[in-house]
């Protein structure tokens, strides 16, 4: 797909990921409405960056783990921009505590952020796409959706689905040329990872990670840009990090 007029859609795309995709997406040539659910300094920056690409940039504060939310998120860019052509959910948040820690509003928070945020994005963004049988969604899973880690049992499962989301759904809108992929980051230095002690960014780098680094946002928009504009790559998920899911040991 050619991003030259195309409206992108980035949930999440005030900062971290998020803002690097709405950049990356904005380099290509499309226009850029950033949906999230806090509106603070960042946004100006990253709208400042798009606009200086010679690209136009919208904000829309929502909070898309409201299904109304969500839906509205789409109707509002299509009313402003005139259509979605490309939709990326990057909005999420990391829950922490074991099957006995996690409280049942956390366990279904994630769920409401995580996957079904999806489901409303996507009926409400599809029909744009279908009209003119072209389109891209992208889905951001990760790596604790495809690897049991302890202490975050609620986020790993929310993840976890998001791979077969992307199979499905991508399946079901292949008669009308939309594609959809996934992207899984490993560790990605964001204000995501600050929780992190020294100790724990020491041991990721020298011993979870075969590259001996983090990751950067900028690794994980350029792969979702390749999805965005392949032709050719459907129902896939894409692992950036740095090697440490396939590694043994």
């Amino acid at each position: 797909m050619k991003l030259n007029g195309k409206v992108s859609l980035i949930t999440g795309g005030a900062g971290g990921i998020g803002a690097a995709i709405a950049l990356e997406l904005a380099r290509l040539g499309s226009d850029i409405m950033i949906v999230d659910w806090r509106i603070d300094s960042r946004v100006k920056e990253v709208k400042d960056k798009i606009r200086c690409l010679g690209r136009s940039c919208f904000v829309l504060k929502a909070d898309v783990s409201v299904p109304s939310e969500a839906t509205r998120s789409v109707v509002e860019t299509a009313a402003q921009m005139g259509t979605v052509d490309v939709l990326v959910h990057a909005a999420g948040g990391g829950v922490q505590g074991s099957l006995f820690e996690v409280t049942p509003e956390e366990w279904y928070g994630a769920f409401n952020i995580h996957v079904h945020a999806i489901f409303h994005l996507c009926r409400a963004a599809v029909p744009f796409m279908k009209k003119k049988q072209e389109g891209a969604i992208v889905l951001i899973s990760s790596a604790a959706g495809s690897r049991g880690c302890s202490g975050a049992i609620a986020y790993g499962v929310a993840k976890g689905a998001v791979p077969q989301f992307a199979r499905s759904l991508a399946r079901e809108l292949a008669d009308d040329n939309i594609r959809v992929n996934a992207v899984s980051p490993g560790i990605i230095r964001t204000p995501f990872q600050d929780y992190l002690t020294p100790e724990q960014v020491k041991n990721n780098i020298e011993n979870r990670i075969p590259l001996h680094r983090e990751g950067k946002p900028e690794d994980v928009a350029e792969v979702i840009a390749l999805l965005v504009t392949d032709n050719f790559i459907t129902g896939e998920t894409i692992a950036v990090d740095g090697g440490m899911a396939m590694r043994i040991a």
